[in-house]
């Protein structure tokens, strides 16, 4: 008996390789609006480039292992999911109040070392932040907010 289930998982793990999810590969460009408005330091554009844009972004970098059928599927509602909270390539068009409210998240989650999240810096080692990257992402994400409530204000 279990070798018919172990035989039944096995076809089905084989014919699910055939199977993929649509993937989220565009290219860094589709932040450019973003890096315009907020303007980023050099050291945090690439925090936000190694940490961030995987499944903040349309702009994905998938490993190797995405190719492996179910694990594309859980990456696919990761992306899906983070970029559902917050995409960097869609910012054009977003109130100045959601911005606002975008970065108060940011600085809430790098702070509170919540993000990026240790399932990912389980296989990203590089995305894990040290207290002075979390501090730089803080400090910028902080100044944003500055420019985002003046321009809130009404005249």
């Amino acid at each position: 008996m279990l070798k018919k289930v172990l035989l039944v998982l096995l076809i089905a793990f084989v014919v699910g390789q055939f199977f993929g999810t649509e993937k989220n590969e565009g290219d860094l460009t589709s932040v450019n609006a973003f890096l315009a408005e907020t303007n980023p330091p050099e050291e945090v554009r690439l925090i936000l480039e190694e940490t961030c844009y995987d499944c903040h972004s349309d702009a994905t970098r998938y490993p190797w292992y995405n190719n492996i059928t179910p694990v594309n599927f859980w990456l696919a509602n990761h992306v899906n999911e983070g970029k559902e909270e917050l995409n960097f390539s869609n910012w054009v068009g977003n109130s100045v109040k959601r911005k606002d409210h975008k970065f108060e998240e940011i600085i809430e989650m790098v702070e509170d070392k919540e993000m990026p999240l240790e399932s990912y810096t389980i296989t990203h080692k590089e995305a894990k932040l040290s207290d002075a990257q979390i501090e730089a992402v803080v400090g910028w994400a902080k100044l944003v907010r500055i420019k985002y409530s003046m321009e809130a204000k009404p005249e």
